[in-house]
């Protein structure tokens, strides 16, 4: 049998989808009303976006929402201002859920892997007579995170009242839950999510665990624990008399 040197040719189809998402993304960008967008934007056609909520995203420039990824603008009610921001170079992968009642920012340069859940809010279930899916929107929080950071494949940030905020550089491993802000230059790993390793400006080394607080924040909590003192001796001398 002769074997042929041939490299088999590339499989035309393969090009279908690259075609067909550099339309989608074309006509999101004519007929779409975003608070703002950017250049070089790409949307897969088969990602999930509502038109009727677009005035409330702002999108930068070479952002990049693979297929089956959805952004979603979770109120009825929105403020003026943009809810969902993403910046400059942002990658949603596939079948991410980006889901924003309050406010989710997404600095420059973030890696969103794929199946990744990032939601400022939660559903109410505490009335027993009536099913979770009739029940309100909780009130929720707001989400940030920071430049240059990695969310690893499956993970989640949950955001379910005040600020949380991942800081720049951070990395989010896979399946973990992020419930709490977490420091800049951080790795952060398992349900609730900690802090496993973290650089250290001052060695410029990466150490195991999270940095110990600084001499100011110990200065701080010194002086907010001697206020506290003295509050409590004036209530104390106020109960005597």
């Amino acid at each position: 049998m002769h074997r042929s040197n041939r490299l088999a040719l590339e499989d035309p189809l393969k090009y279908l989808p690259k075609l067909l998402t550099k339309l989608y993304s074309c006509w999101v960008r004519i007929a779409y009303p975003f608070a703002s967008i950017g250049t070089d934007v790409s949307f897969h056609f088969m990602s999930k976006l509502s038109r009727e909520r677009t005035p409330w995203i702002s999108i930068g420039n070479s952002v990049t929402v693979r297929e089956h990824a959805w952004l979603n603008i979770a109120t009825y009610e929105p403020t003026g201002d943009p809810i969902l921001v993403i910046e400059d170079n942002c990658v949603i992968a596939v079948g991410s859920i980006l889901s924003a009642k309050n406010g989710i920012h997404l600095e420059r340069d973030v890696n969103v892997a794929q199946q990744v859940l990032i939601m400022d809010h939660n559903h109410g279930y505490e009335d027993v007579d009536v099913p979770v899916i009739r029940q309100d929107l909780t009130g929720g929080g707001t989400i940030r995170i920071g430049e240059g950071s990695w969310i690893g494949h499956g993970a989640a940030i949950l955001c379910s009242r005040g600020e949380l905020t991942i800081g720049r550089h951070c990395v989010v491993s896979a399946n973990s839950v992020v419930m709490q802000s977490l420091p800049d230059y951080s790795v952060a790993f398992g349900i609730p999510a900690k802090v496993i390793r973290q650089y250290d400006p001052e060695t410029q080394r990466w150490r195991i665990g999270q940095l110990k607080s600084n001499g100011a924040d110990r200065a701080t909590a010194s002086r907010v624990g001697a206020m506290k003192d003295e509050a409590k001796l004036v209530e104390q001398a106020g109960v005597l008399e």
